[in-house]
């Protein structure tokens, strides 16, 4: 379901650039008009060719889609480990180790998780929990970090695209020299024009996709470094209130 409002969400945010309107042809009002920087983007949009465009375009979208994708869930992943520690210790006081668990498993995100798995060997002694903690919080970080090859193989194709729209249209350019028999600034400022949009926007949804990975890899390491510091609090909890000793 998540993937899915992504989407819609990525969607409506080309949209909103004004990008599905290279479907409708050139707007020569639009360019000569004097407009802002949003308008004039768009026309640019609109005068590199559809053909072209539109693969940046569904890079774009789809780039976006898992990014926004990847930040709703880190969002919900989120938890107050302060707070999820406390309650824990607080039912490890009074020896209500299923209490702790409840409270793992009522909890939303990574971090609860990993905590419900150690408290889940309690009765083995502190080696396995950290044994259990390790190998569940592998789990988890794969989880967190699920979608990232996708992101990032968006934003190695984004310029490709652009550089192979920009040698499409050089091979124009010189096509249309080579029909007409002249090298006359007119006759290859079309292809050439053509070439260098397709280039620029390629490299712009690289960027903008780009800020978004490194801003959900950020957020992946916050989330695992708390986890961790969440786990090693509770090795720690579970010892001061003696549940290795149960």
């Amino acid at each position: 379901m998540r993937k899915l409002i992504a989407f819609v969400l990525a969607f409506t945010v080309a949209q909103t650039f004004g990008a599905f309107e290279l479907f409708g042809g050139n707007d020569s009002d639009t360019a000569s008009a004097g407009v802002g920087g949003y308008q004039l983007l768009k026309q640019y949009f609109i005068d590199g060719d559809w053909r072209f465009m539109s693969f940046v375009l569904v890079t774009l979208i789809l780039g976006l889609a898992f990014c926004i994708e990847r930040i709703v869930t880190l969002n919900l992943a989120t938890a107050n480990t302060d707070k999820l520690l406390s309650n824990i210790d607080e039912n490890l006081k009074g020896g209500n180790v299923e209490g702790a668990m409840e409270v793992c498993k009522s909890t939303a995100g990574p971090t609860a998780s990993v905590l419900y798995e150690g408290l889940r060997e309690a009765k083995r002694g502190p080696e396995a929990v950290e044994k259990a903690i390790v190998a569940y919080g592998s789990v988890q970080m794969g989880l967190l970090e699920k979608g990232l090859v996708w992101i990032s193989l968006f934003i190695a194709i984004a310029p490709m695209l652009g550089f192979m729209g920009t040698v499409i249209g050089m091979i124009q350019a010189f096509d249309r020299i080579e029909a007409v028999g002249d090298l006359s600034p007119s006759v290859v400022a079309g292809g050439i024009k053509v070439a260098l949009l397709t280039t620029v926007f390629g490299l712009i949804v690289a960027i903008i996709l780009q800020i978004f990975y490194n801003y959900i890899v950020s957020k992946i390491d916050g989330i695992v470094n708390k986890m961790e510091e969440a786990s090693i609090a509770l090795v720690d909890v579970m010892a001061d209130n003696n549940v290795f000793k149960n």
